[in-house]
C-alpha cells in the first residue's frame, strides 16, 4: 500500500555524461594541429634565418629559442594522446573502434620523439649553417619518428572513414580516403620542396582535427546532439531501401 502511494521517481540516464566526457577529451585532438601550426608559422616568420621554402617547422627547435618549439611538440602530442582516449570512448564496439584511437596513439607519440630527437641544422638554419650538413643520429631519428607517425596518421584516416560512413557522412568518408594521397604527396615531394612537406604535413593535422570534431558532434545513429540529422539523401535513400528489403 506504502508503494502504491509513494510519488514515482524518475530515472535519468547516465549516458550524457560519459559521452560529454569524451567530448571533452576529444578537443584535445581537435585544438592539437591548429596550436602547432600557430605555433610554427609564428616563429617561423618571426626568427632570423628561417625560410619555409628551404626549411621545415622541426628546425625551430634548435638554436636559443627553439625550446619553444620543443614544448609545442611536447604539448601536441600530449594533446593527440588525451583526444585519442575521447575518440576510442565514441566509437567503441563500432567500427574502426579499435584501430583508429590506436593509429593517431601513434602518431601523438611521434611528436614526442621530435621532441626528444631534434631535426638536423641546415639550409642556412641556424643563422650561419652550412647549406648541406651530414645527417646526425638524432636527425635520422627524428625522420624515422615523423615517418612513422605520418604513415599511421594516414591509416588512420582510412580507418575512421568507416565510423563517418555509418553515421551516414559519406562525403567525409570518400574526404577521409582521399586526404591520405595529399599527404604522402607532400612527404614525396619534400625532396625537391619543402614547403610541399608543410603543406602535406599542415594538411594532415588539419583534416585530423576536423574529423575528430565531426566525430565528437555526430551520434552512431546519425544525429547530432540537437536530434537532427546528418545523413545525406543518398545515406537516408540506402535506409529507406535496406527496410523495405527486411519488410
Amino acid at each position: 500500500m506504502t508503494d502504491m502511494l509513494t510519488e514515482p521517481h524518475h530515472v535519468r540516464s547516465a549516458a550524457p555524461a560519459p559521452r560529454s566526457a569524451a567530448r571533452w577529451s576529444m578537443a584535445g585532438g581537435v585544438v592539437a594541429g591548429p596550436l602547432f601550426l600557430a605555433a610554427g608559422f609564428s616563429q617561423g616568420f618571426t626568427r632570423d634565418g628561417f625560410d619555409f621554402t628551404r626549411n621545415a617547422i622541426s628546425q625551430l627547435a634548435l638554436g636559443e629559442a627553439g625550446w619553444i618549439q620543443t614544448a609545442s611538440f611536447v604539448l601536441t602530442g600530449a594533446l593527440l594522446l588525451v583526444g585519442v582516449t575521447g575518440l576510442w570512448r565514441v566509437l567503441r564496439g563500432g567500427p574502426g573502434g579499435t584501430w583508429g584511437p590506436a593509429l593517431v596513439a601513434v602518431f601523438g607519440v611521434s611528436f614526442w620523439a621530435a621532441a626528444a630527437f631534434p631535426a638536423d641544422a641546415g639550409a642556412g638554419f641556424p643563422v650561419g649553417t652550412p647549406e648541406a650538413t651530414a645527417m646526425s643520429g638524432h636527425g635520422a631519428a627524428h625522420m624515422l619518428g615523423g615517418m612513422v607517425g605520418y604513415l599511421a596518421l594516414c591509416a588512420a584516416f582510412v580507418v575512421l572513414a568507416r565510423p563517418l560512413a555509418a553515421r551516414g557522412l559519406r562525403s567525409w568518408a570518400v574526404a577521409s580516403r582521399v586526404v591520405p594521397v595529399f599527404v604522402l604527396a607532400g612527404f614525396t615531394a619534400s625532396a625537391a620542396s619543402v614547403l610541399a612537406f608543410t603543406v602535406g604535413a599542415g594538411l594532415g593535422l588539419l583534416w585530423l582535427g576536423a574529423v575528430t570534431a565531426r566525430l565528437a558532434t555526430v551520434r552512431s545513429n546519425g544525429r547530432d546532439d540537437a536530434g537532427r540529422s546528418v545523413r545525406g539523401p543518398l545515406s537516408k535513400a540506402s535506409v529507406r531501401t535496406s527496410s523495405s528489403t527486411v519488410c
